[in-house]
C-alpha cells in the first residue's frame, strides 16, 4: 500500500483578487515544496474528479447547492465580505471536494494507506447552507461522509487551522459517528469553539474543542494533543482519521497570533500518524485549509509529508502539562466540560 496524493492546477484557476490572502500562490507554494521534497517517489499521484452531486449533498443543504450552482459559475463576485468567486471557481471547488473524497474512500478501500490533498478554496467554514470564510464546500465533511458510505464506521476529524472549523463542528453536531476536534486561537474568527461546544444531544462528547490564547508554542500545542486529542481519539476508535491541514498558526502568518514553528507541525504529524497506526491501520489523510505565510505553509505540509511517507514514527514522549497560564486554563476548561457532561476524556497514557 502507499500513500496517494492530490496535486493539480485546476486550484490555481480559483484566482483572488488583489491583495486577498487566500490566494493561488499559496497551492503554488505547497505543491513546489513537495515536488521538491519528492513527493513523485514517496507517493501516488491521484487524478482529480469533481464532487458527484449525491457527495455534495450527504452535508449541505439542496437548496444551498442550487444557489450556488445558479450565482457562481463562470462569474465573479462575493458570498459574503470575505468569500469570493471567479471564473475558475465553480471547478475548482467542486474539484476540491470530489477528489479529497476520492482519497479518503481510496484509503477505506484499502488502495491507499495514507492521502495529501493540496486544494483550494478551503473548506472548514463552510457549514450546511452557508459559504463563509473563503469557504464554499466543506471538503473534508464531503470526504468524511464518502467514507461513511464507503464503510467507515466511525470518521475523526482533526482540525489544527488556527480558526475554528465552525462549518464542520455544525455539519456533525448531532452525529455519534464523526468525532470532531479542533485545536485553535479563541476567541477568533468566526467566534465559535467554545469549550462548552462538546456536540448535540445525540452526540455529546462528539466534539471537542480546545481555544487557545494568542502567542501559543509547539509544546502547547504538544499537551493539547497529547492530554486532549490523543486520549479522545483513542477511545472514539476510528476507521479513518481526517486532518484539517491548516497552516495559519505558524509564527510569521499574518492573520493570526500563534507561535507554531514547522516543528511544531511535524510533532502534530507523526503524533496523528502513530495514533492512526494504532487505531485504524494507518488510514489518514490530511487536507489543506488555511494558512497564508507561504514559507509556513510550504513547510509545514513538507513535514507532514515526511510523517505520513516514511515508516512508522517511534512514540512522541508526553508533553507536559503547563503548570498554570492561559493554556492550561484552556485544556482544563476542555477536560471539565466534558467530565461535567459525563463525557470524561480518559487521562493521557504514561
Amino acid at each position: 500500500m502507499a500513500l496517494g496524493y492530490v496535486l493539480d492546477e485546476i486550484f490555481v484557476e480559483h484566482r483572488a483578487p488583489s491583495g486577498h490572502p487566500e490566494r493561488p500562490a499559496r497551492a503554488e507554494a505547497v505543491r513546489d515544496a513537495l515536488v521538491a521534497a519528492g513527493i513523485a517517489s514517496r507517493g501516488k499521484h491521484i487524478p482529480t474528479r469533481l464532487a458527484k452531486d449525491d457527495e455534495l449533498a450527504a452535508v449541505h443543504d439542496p437548496t444551498y447547492l442550487a444557489q450556488l450552482a445558479k450565482v457562481v459559475p463562470g462569474r465573479s463576485g462575493w458570498l459574503d465580505a470575505d468569500t469570493y468567486f471567479s471564473p475558475g471557481t465553480w471547478d475548482a471547488a467542486r474539484t476540491a471536494a470530489g477528489s479529497v473524497s476520492q482519497l479518503a474512500i481510496d484509503v477505506v478501500d484499502g488502495a491507499l494507506t495514507e492521502g495529501i490533498a493540496v486544494v483550494r478554496p478551503p473548506g472548514h467554514h463552510a457549514t450546511r447552507d452557508t459559504a463563509m470564510g473563503f469557504c464554499l464546500f466543506n471538503n473534508v465533511a464531503v470526504a468524511a461522509a464518502a467514507a461513511r458510505a464507503k464503510g467507515a464506521a466511525r470518521v475523526a476529524i482533526v482540525d489544527w487551522d488556527v480558526h475554528h472549523g465552525n462549518g464542520t463542528q455544525d455539519i456533525f453536531w448531532d452525529d455519534p459517528d464523526v468525532l470532531y476536534t479542533s485545536v485553535h486561537q479563541f476567541p477568533y474568527y468566526p467566534g465559535t469553539g467554545a469549550p462548552s461546544e462538546i456536540g448535540g444531544a445525540k452526540a455529546i462528547g462528539g466534539t471537542v474543542n480546545v481555544g487557545l490564547p494568542s502567542g501559543a508554542t509547539d509544546a502547547d500545542y504538544a499537551a493539547v494533543f497529547d492530554h486532549v486529542f490523543l486520549p479522545k481519539l483513542a477511545a472514539f476508535k476510528p476507521d479513518l482519521v481526517l486532518v484539517s491541514a491548516g497552516f495559519d498558526a505558524f509564527i510569521h502568518d499574518p492573520l493570526a497570533g500563534m507561535r507554531v514553528t514547522i516543528a511544531g507541525f511535524a510533532g502534530m504529524a507523526r503524533r496523528l500518524r502513530g495514533l492512526a497506526e494504532a487505531q485504524c491501520g494507518g488510514r489518514i489523510v490530511a487536507v489543506l485549509e488555511g494558512g497564508y505565510d507561504l514559507t509556513g505553509l510550504a513547510g509545514g505540509m513538507t513535514e507532514v509529508l515526511t510523517a505520513f511517507a516514511g515508516p512508522p514514527p517511534s512514540p512522541e514522549p508526553t508533553a507536559p502539562l503547563p503548570a498554570a497560564g492561559g493554556v492550561r486554563a484552556a485544556i482544563d476548561a476542555t477536560l471539565g466540560a466534558h467530565a461535567a457532561a459525563g463525557v470524561p476524556i480518559p487521562p493521557a497514557a504514561p
